[in-house]
């Protein structure tokens, strides 16, 4: 393969992943099930980290059954705070609201 082949390879591979990207890391996938998530689980907060935000655990759904999901250390983003993932009841459903970032008011 010629250099100007393989630059046009590797240019095509480039704009192709680039695309591919938004649509694998997609976050605003709606989950609506009929069975209540568990009492979430004791967890011990560590220490407050300088420039992190604890985001604490939470269910998550795995198709048949409710996994827990160890909370963690996020790094800050200045003027916002940090919404933990969470279910909410909505009629006979439960929702789940992914974790995110919102202005700090």
């Amino acid at each position: 393969m010629s250099n100007r082949k393989a630059l046009l390879f590797v240019a095509l591979m480039t704009v192709l992943g680039a695309t591919a990207l938004p649509a694998a890391a997609r976050t605003d996938v709606n989950i609506d099930i009929g069975v209540a998530p568990p009492a979430p689980q004791v967890e011990v907060v560590p220490a407050p980290r300088r420039g992190y935000v604890w985001a604490p655990g939470y269910w998550r759904w795995e198709g048949r059954r409710h996994v827990w999901v160890q909370g963690h250390w996020i790094r800050e983003h200045r003027g916002y705070v940090w919404v933990p993932e969470h279910w909410e009841q909505r009629g006979p459903y439960y929702h789940f609201v992914p974790g995110h970032w919102q202005p700090a008011r």
